[in-house]
């Protein structure tokens, strides 16, 4: 029986936790002075050691929703066509054709990034993009219309004049939307809380204290480096993963405002996955105007904070569609492998059967996206029991193994049932790997950003395999690797991290090692 098939040492440096890996003293509740922002104890104990479970992320219903600015940019775009005749003669292909690619408006205008939030937004900054959007929906008609026909072309003035209009009455309605969204911040302002270092954390919480039109109200600061006894004013300083939990459910938290970008520290890292679950937005604010994001998408134009650069972060994997694709492209490829591993798999159980008697597959319970368990199959290489197969982390070296059970391993041939479970959706081809529970909660104790693997579909393969870290190797760097693939995700890193999987294997097999 395997354990694992690509295991990591949990080694690193600094202090050692029960993992051996670097490990940091968690600091006691901080101790400060109450405001509207009072923390309490947790109503339920929780045993020691024990992770807390990963939950589905919820959306929280917010103000700033793209619902009223697709409307506006669709009535604009209505409004428009309406008055093309107003504007000079029209062909008579003219109206249902624009009404046709006037449907692309809203794609080029999520491409510029004009639906992201923003706590500054201003229609007149957005006029140029609004513009040069029109201009190229308008061109595109323009096009449309000739190639059907010499006499559908539209006039020069006419395409001008549409470009305006449609310019004008875009930004007019975007600015009455922007309007009523900052009434509306100022009479039902959200509770927000302020991470990082406490110097440029209350700064920036000075800040939205003071400018109510932003919509934010700061109820703390999340400052997990901070001694237990700090003080932020008169805002209470969180100084451990728990009392930012606990603010976060106990005053309703809806937006979390970073002074450095979340990578910077794994301890700030952690705390994304906390607000992702509890569906707050996160922002990125820059006291020293030094600070850039890596792995995120930037809102342009650029927004700002009472004279602080901000932007918002949003994690790559909230996107849908592509994680869709990426759902149908493994189905698809894990199945066509299935059929065309199936000789080979039927000569690793044939063989398994002879060398080490019945029970071919090995069926292990681990751990998921959102921290949900499943049953991961294996060829079987070793026989132990239950709880040693649970609870001891690697296996290699072991004297009990066979011969066969040797060579499943270390050509990874051990893995080729866990196809089906990419098949039925348990499981995808690239993601991080997969640990079974005994380790998760060991590891999410150890290192901070451990938890934040399964944001993403466990995978076969993944970014930390390629680059080594299979075997004894570090869970530290493997769980960076791992956040590194999720906050940079695209379906081409997939493709490229299969191919060099691919190539691995048959270096392996030309090499015969």
């Amino acid at each position: 029986m395997t354990m694992d098939s690509a295991p990591a040492r949990h080694t690193g440096q600094g202090g050692t936790g029960p993992s051996g890996g670097s490990a940091y003293a968690p600091a006691p509740p901080a101790a400060s002075r109450r405001s509207g922002a009072a923390i309490h104890p947790p109503r339920g104990p929780r045993a020691a050691g024990q992770a807390r479970p990963a939950v589905r992320p919820r959306r929280a219903r917010r103000r700033d929703g793209v619902a009223p600015l697709l409307t506006t940019d669709a009535l604009a775009t209505a409004a428009t066509a309406a008055a093309l005749p107003a504007l000079g003669p029209v062909p008579q292909a003219a109206a249902p054709a624009v009404l046709l690619l006037a449907a692309a408006q809203a794609a080029l205008h999520a491409q510029a990034g004009l639906y992201r939030p923003r706590l500054a937004p201003s229609a007149l900054l957005e006029l140029p993009a609004l513009a040069g959007r029109a201009a190229v929906l308008w061109c595109a008609a323009a096009a449309v219309l000739a190639a059907a026909g010499p006499g559908q072309a539209l006039r020069w003035s006419l395409l001008l004049g549409a470009v305006c209009l449609q310019a004008v009455l875009t930004c007019a309605g975007r600015g009455a939307v922007h309007m009523l969204r900052r009434r509306a911040a100022l009479r039902r302002p959200l509770s927000t809380l302020v991470v990082g270092p406490a110097e440029g954390a209350g700064a920036v919480s000075a800040a939205l204290h003071g400018r109510p039109e932003y919509g934010l109200r700061p109820v703390g600061i999340a400052d997990t480096g901070a001694p237990a006894d700090g003080e932020g004013g008169p805002l209470p300083v969180l100084a451990t993963h728990e009392d930012v939990r606990r603010a976060v459910i106990q005053n309703s938290v809806r937006h979390a405002v970073f002074t450095r970008p979340p990578e910077a520290d794994e301890r700030t890292a952690s705390l994304v996955r906390l607000f992702h679950d509890h569906g707050c937005r996160l922002w990125l604010a820059d006291p020293a105007g030094t600070a850039k994001v890596t792995g995120m998408r930037v809102a342009q134009p650029a927004d700002q904070l009472w004279g602080y650069a901000v932007q918002p972060l949003l994690p790559r994997p909230a996107r849908p569609v592509e994680r869709f694709a990426k759902r149908g492209i493994d189905s698809l490829l894990a199945a066509l492998a299935l059929l065309a591993a199936a000789p080979v798999m039927g000569a690793c159980a044939l063989a398994v059967r002879i060398s080490d008697g019945p029970g071919v597959i090995f069926r292990q319970e681990r751990v998921g996206l959102y921290g949900r368990p499943f049953t991961l199959l294996k060829f079987r290489t070793l026989r132990a029991d239950e709880h040693e197969s649970a609870t001891r982390w690697t296996v290699a070296g072991d004297r009990r193994m066979s011969p066969i059970g040797s060579f499943l391993r270390k050509s990874s041939l051990d893995e080729l049932p866990q196809l089906w479970n990419v098949v039925r959706g348990d499981m995808s081809l690239v993601g991080p790997r997969p640990e079974r529970p005994f380790f998760v909660a060991k590891f999410s104790s150890v290192h901070p950003g451990y938890e934040a693997r399964h944001r993403m579909p466990v995978g076969i393969t993944g970014l930390a395999q390629i680059n080594g870290l299979r075997g004894d190797t570090s869970i530290e760097d493997r769980a960076r690797f791992d956040n590194h693939y999720i906050d940079t995700w695209s379906l081409w890193q997939d493709l490229w991290i299969l191919a060099r999987t691919a190539a691995s294997f048959f270096r392996f097999r030309l090499g015969g090692s």
